[in-house]
């Protein structure tokens, strides 16, 4: 982590644009946009991009994969334009505490996959990279969304060190551990074999 130099007022300033940046619904509001109806009612009812692959859009799904990676990039380039280091992973943690409890939604969000990436790829662009490396590798190999995630979240404070970026391994790992939790209910259908594949409606 880095050393917190920045007002403590300023650092709230960033929290709260990180939050508001994470809360936004882009799932929601594209497949409304497309008439393809209430996502929450869909498949698995996430509001992420893998739910709204299962309406069988996959520009849908495309759109709410890189909205939902920007808003957390986006808060975090603006928080370290704006304020320096220290608000910009203060206000990437925020991004993504944004997108699991979303005020818009009554704090019922996604898993915060692809923003977790996309935080990442914002703080430090190699870990990111490695860490969206292993998500496609898996997804490629085993076709399971969820399975991909967990372990692209896991070993990205592994890849932090690796990469060189050890002040970015302790929010890594936080990021991590919610991604871990926010799966439960996979990781006891991947543990069960019933977990879907990507693309299944």
């Amino acid at each position: 982590m880095p050393v917190f130099e920045t007002a403590p007022l300023l650092l709230i300033a960033a929290a709260m644009l990180g939050y508001l940046l994470g809360s936004v619904p882009f799932g929601i509001v594209i497949t409304r946009a497309m008439g393809l109806g209430d996502l929450r009612q869909i498949g698995s009812g996430n509001i992420g991009a893998t739910n709204v692959l299962r309406t069988g859009n996959k520009p849908a799904a495309l759109a709410t994969l890189i909205l939902d990676a920007a808003k957390g990039g986006i808060a975090v380039l603006i928080a370290r334009a704006l304020l320096g280091e220290d608000a910009a992973q203060i206000a990437g943690i925020a991004a993504f505490f944004g997108h699991l409890f979303p005020i818009w939604l009554g704090f019922k969000g996604g898993k915060g996959v692809a923003t977790f990436l996309g935080t990442l790829l914002a703080l430090a662009w190699p870990v990111g990279l490695l860490a969206c490396a292993t998500w496609l590798v898996l997804a490629l190999i085993f076709r399971i969304s969820s399975l991909s995630a967990l372990v692209a979240a896991a070993s990205s404070p592994v890849w932090a060190v690796v990469a060189g970026h050890g002040d970015a391994a302790v929010f890594a790992g936080i990021l991590a551990l919610l991604v871990l939790i926010r799966h439960d209910a996979n990781i006891r259908r991947l543990l069960a074999g019933t977990e879907p594949r990507i693309g299944k409606k």
